[in-house]
């Protein structure tokens, strides 16, 4: 359950500690460039590339102190679970019996969900009920106090971790 803290597998660390060296060591160096680039060309009262070059230089260095922050603060959780069981990283078929339809989502973590994109993360009330069970078993999601669902686990594929994208802040 969320305590606050984001829960991270090793293989979310190797993306941020990938994502924060190319911030560091590509990405600030040349936007650092263009920021000195544009303040060269004089008047910075009514210079657009100026503030477009110092804006994007800034938006830069949020992001490094953004992921440095989740390093700093994680709880690093194991993405291993049995071959039939659901855990991280695996891609699962679930029947919503209320709605009579199927739908198939990847179980990640939080920095790694996107609904949308069919990425649940494991602290999600879907995520957080069936992680751990196996097919056939029938769930029940709590949504709150007052409403829950059930669904049925269908089918369990195990996935790597693929190129799911760390969440933007």
């Amino acid at each position: 359950m969320y305590n606050g803290r984001p829960q991270l597998t090793e293989s979310d660390i190797e993306k941020i500690e990938a994502e924060i060296d190319e911030r560091k060591y590509v990405i600030r160096p040349k936007l650092i460039g263009e920021v000195q680039e544009a303040r060269a060309q004089g008047d910075l009262s009514e210079n657009f590339e100026y503030y477009a070059a110092k804006k994007a230089k800034n938006e830069n260095e949020g992001r490094i102190r953004y992921l440095e922050r989740m390093l700093k603060n994680a709880r690093i959780i194991s993405d291993a679970s049995a071959d039939d069981e659901v855990g991280i990283n695996n891609t699962v078929t679930l029947y919503f019996e209320e709605d009579d339809e199927e739908q198939v989502y990847k179980v990640v973590t939080s920095i790694r969900g996107n609904s949308l994109e069919g990425r649940i993360s494991n602290e999600s009330p879907i995520g957080s009920a069936i992680m751990g069970h196996k097919a056939g078993d029938r769930v029940e999601v709590k949504v709150n106090d007052d409403y829950s669902y059930f669904v049925v686990i269908r089918a369990i594929d195990k996935t790597t971790t693929g190129d799911d994208e760390i969440k933007r802040f």
